[in-house]
């Protein structure tokens, strides 16, 4: 059927990862006709370079570091002969391939018309595809262009000795040693892949804490454990200098004291953000230019509709609050559909989207900061809760925390009011976040929270005590 559409058809989609193909499947589950544009491959980043690929990646990680646990932890006489790196990226591709073909035969099931090649905007309602012609949308045109790694100026990947987070692993083997720039999450993921793939690490942030944009608890518990697994974590330190040598890179560090450590690594990976990709959209022939950091920012963030009524953004092109998360795009292409089809739908609760990182140990937050919180003004009460101080945190023996921010509003001290954020940091906390994401995002009180039971023995009942102790009912904290 979707080889018979016109040029003309109901929504034209720009892009095909999370956010677009999200975007094309609900507006053609609501009976629209939609026509989605993609250069490379549907699933974007996301399913060929970054989410996927990484998190696979990460449980063989897992795996290696289990085995060198039952041998020092607890007594399993097991060893790590030799790593059959061909075999392991094999598994990862199938499971990329498996899932690339799911996304694109949901698409073919759905009618959507996929079309290879670049598009570009040509009018607020008319883009061209690279051998495909002209297109009209009837209803409107969804951006869903998504990101690239930022290169910092003078540096140059070359796949090999200098590495983004989109091709470090896909370069040929593991290096014995790595330099990774910059300590938010995929920096994070990355060094901890790679220390537990036997490197010698060093993992370099410019701010005050690794995940600078998560609570500081989370960001000092994190540090302590990839310390613990012997990462050099160096933060409050910027890189100065580099030099390619013929089988790595020698940097020069600047630390917090002014100090230059010079570090030499056969591989550098840089990971100091992503940037929106708008390069050969032509935004201006629709009306519409990039702020200065590249975003496509929304005239309408209910609708997330641009200023040019009837095109709507999704994804990596949007700027804060949405956090540039595939699974943030994934709702933002439900409510840029069911809008488009001239459906009611709620605003995407950015306050209330779950933001992980898979690193040993995990870390998994949602809702605000105790600094954010505070900075408003807020009058808050803050409990912390070990997760050694469960029985199932001492199996796991990873340490971490659980942590509970909610609105001081009760008599006599405890919180009543609702609560503003959870942030977690231990084993396996990327598993345990969605309870907490209902509980912000439906305006819980620690009350309603605390009078549900939480399986014994389990790494949630360290959730269930903070909310307990912030309702006043805690046992096992005064």
């Amino acid at each position: 059927m979707s080889e018979t559409y016109p040029n003309t058809t109901d929504v034209i989609v720009i892009g095909g990862g999370t956010g677009g193909y999200s975007t094309a499947l609900r507006a053609a589950s609501l009976g629209l006709r939609v026509v989605l544009a993609e250069r490379e491959l549907i699933g974007g980043t996301c399913l060929h370079r970054g989410c996927i690929p990484s998190k696979a990646m990460l449980h063989a990680a897992e795996l290696v570091d289990g085995i060198a646990e039952a041998r020092e932890r607890w007594g399993v006489k097991a060893t790590v002969d030799s790593l059959d790196w061909p075999a392991l990226v094999a598994t990862r591709d199938t499971i990329v391939a498996r899932n690339h073909q799911g996304v694109a035969g949901h698409l073919r099931t759905a009618g959507v018309r996929v079309l290879k090649g670049t598009a570009r905007l040509t009018g607020p309602r008319t883009v061209h595809v690279e051998d495909a012609g002209e297109f009209t949308a009837r209803r409107g045109i969804v951006l869903a262009t998504g990101s690239r790694p930022k290169m910092l100026p003078g540096l140059a990947a070359d796949g090999r000795r200098v590495v983004t987070s989109d091709d470090a692993l896909f370069a040929a083997g593991l290096p014995a040693s790595v330099l990774v720039l910059g300590g938010g999450a995929i920096g994070v993921e990355y060094a901890s892949f790679h220390r537990s793939m036997g490197a010698e690490v060093t993992l370099v942030e410019a701010a005050g804490r690794l995940l600078p944009m998560e609570d500081e608890d989370v960001g000092r518990h994190l540090a302590r454990g990839l310390k613990k697994r012997g990462i050099a974590v160096r933060t409050g330190s910027a890189l100065t200098g580099t030099e390619l040598l013929p089988d790595g890179v020698r940097a020069t560090v600047r630390t917090p004291k002014g100090e230059e450590l010079v570090i030499e690594a056969e591989r550098l990976l840089v990971a100091v953000g992503r940037a929106p990709v708008t390069d050969g959209l032509d935004l201006a022939a629709a009306g519409l230019a990039a702020d200065g950091r590249g975003f496509v920012a929304p005239a309408d963030w209910s609708r997330l509709e641009t200023a040019v009524p009837g095109i709507h953004v999704v994804g990596d092109l949007l700027p804060p609050p949405s956090p540039g998360l595939a699974h943030a795009s994934f709702a933002e292409g439900l409510l840029v559909a069911e809008t488009l089809a001239g459906l009611p739908s709620r605003a995407v609760d950015y306050a209330a989207v779950p933001r992980v990182t898979y690193s040993s140990p995990q870390t998994a937050s949602v809702g605000r900061t105790e600094a954010e919180a505070r900075a408003d003004g807020l009058d808050i009460k803050v409990n912390t809760m070990p997760l050694a101080a469960t029985a199932k945190g001492m199996v796991h023996g990873q340490g971490g925390m659980v942590k509970v921010i909610a609105a001081a509003d009760g008599a006599g001290g405890e919180a009543s009011g609702t609560v503003l954020g959870v942030h977690l940091v231990g084993p396996q906390v990327s598993e345990m976040i969605a309870e907490s994401q209902l509980i912000v995002g439906w305006d819980a009180e620690p009350a309603d929270v605390a009078q549900h039971i939480h399986a014994h023995p389990t790494l949630s009942e360290a959730v269930g005590e903070a909310f307990l102790t912030l309702a006043g009912r805690g046992l096992h904290q005064h």
